[in-house]
């Protein structure tokens, strides 16, 4: 899992109170999923610029505040400090210390339809997440096919299992990415359509 939390740091948007405030940051339950396996802690800001950290059935109170455009306060046992916020998508938070390499990571359990209680839930939720996202990638992507020695296209792959549906098009006929110039990875529509399921 550091290996995924390493890969995501470079591709994080900075926190934009416009963009992010209202619909992606308060009132959302924020699981830390650093050291989930140890102790499940919910991050929860409120709109009044009260923090609740739930950790193992207790709940800590706490302040925050907007320093600037994607700059929090946070005050702790020890004192004020100075957090960077970023986003990756809509549903992860990115907590940094302001002169520190460490990161906190959050998963926004309100957007997610599973509890997240151990690492294996997180897993779970990278794993549903990506495999959706990649779902996605395929469905709006276009390829060409080749049919009776003659290539047509592009279509999307939406648009081709249409094609397979009304028996327009034969499953077996072999595609090509709108990027490649040729067959030679010898993938069918048929191999497409297994992605997806």
């Amino acid at each position: 899992m550091r290996a995924i939390l390493n890969d995501i740091v470079p591709r994080l948007q900075p926190f934009e109170y416009a963009l992010h405030y209202d619909t992606q940051f308060i009132n959302q339950k924020w699981v830390l999923i650093n050291g989930i396996d140890e102790a499940k802690a919910v991050y929860l800001f409120k709109p009044n610029n009260v923090l609740l950290i739930s950790e193992d059935n207790q709940v800590t109170k706490t302040r925050w505040s907007f320093i600037n455009s994607n700059f929090i306060s946070i005050t702790t046992a020890d004192g004020m400090i100075l957090i960077k916020a970023y986003y990756k998508d809509k549903d992860m938070l990115v907590l940094n210390q302001k002169e520190s390499e460490d990161y906190a990571f959050f998963i926004n359990s309100s957007a997610y339809e599973t509890t997240i209680d151990t690492k294996e839930d997180v897993q779970q939720y990278f794993k549903d997440k990506y495999l959706k996202k990649a779902t996605q990638l395929i469905t709006e992507h276009q390829f060409y096919y080749i049919q009776r020695f003659k290539e047509y296209g592009p279509y999307t792959l939406k648009e081709l299992l249409k094609k397979v549906k009304n028996k327009a098009v034969n499953a077996y006929c072999l595609v090509r990415d709108v990027n490649e110039s040729d067959y030679t990875h010898k993938l069918r529509i048929i191999d497409l359509m297994h992605e997806l399921n």
